[in-house]
């Protein structure tokens, strides 16, 4: 399974889960089988908000789950049709938020989970 992990700055594994999806400049992935790691960075920073592309920031890469501090209703909604599901991250690294995953134990976002603006909004 690959999972994607907005990140503010590439430090691989020990980088810290950023707090926004559309905003993180990098996203690092990861194979949960392999443990091999990819980092691409945002192909949609500059998007206006609430108007996120999130495949798109992808750069098209196929991934099966995103983990991440905050996100917009559009962008949960646009994932999940792609078959992505989305999850809380806890604070700390890739690597933390990666052992919490497969444990089972991240919540699963809905857009009703979703960040209502970056201006006080947020529920995370």
């Amino acid at each position: 399974m690959k999972l994607c992990f907005p990140v503010e700055e590439d430090k691989g594994l020990e980088s810290a889960v950023y707090g926004h999806f559309g905003s993180a400049p990098v996203f690092v992935i990861v194979d949960s089988e392999t443990q091999a790691v990819e980092v691409i960075n945002n192909q949609d920073l500059g998007h206006q908000h609430g108007m996120c592309n999130p495949l798109g920031a992808l750069d098209n890469k196929e991934v099966d789950a995103i983990v991440v501090g905050g996100i917009g209703g559009g962008a949960i909604r646009k994932l999940n049709s792609a078959g992505i599901a989305v999850f809380r991250a806890m604070k700390g690294t890739v690597q933390d938020n990666m052992q919490v995953y497969l444990q089972n134990e991240l919540p699963e976002l809905s857009a009703a989970d979703a960040c209502g603006g970056h201006a006080g909004g947020c529920n995370h």
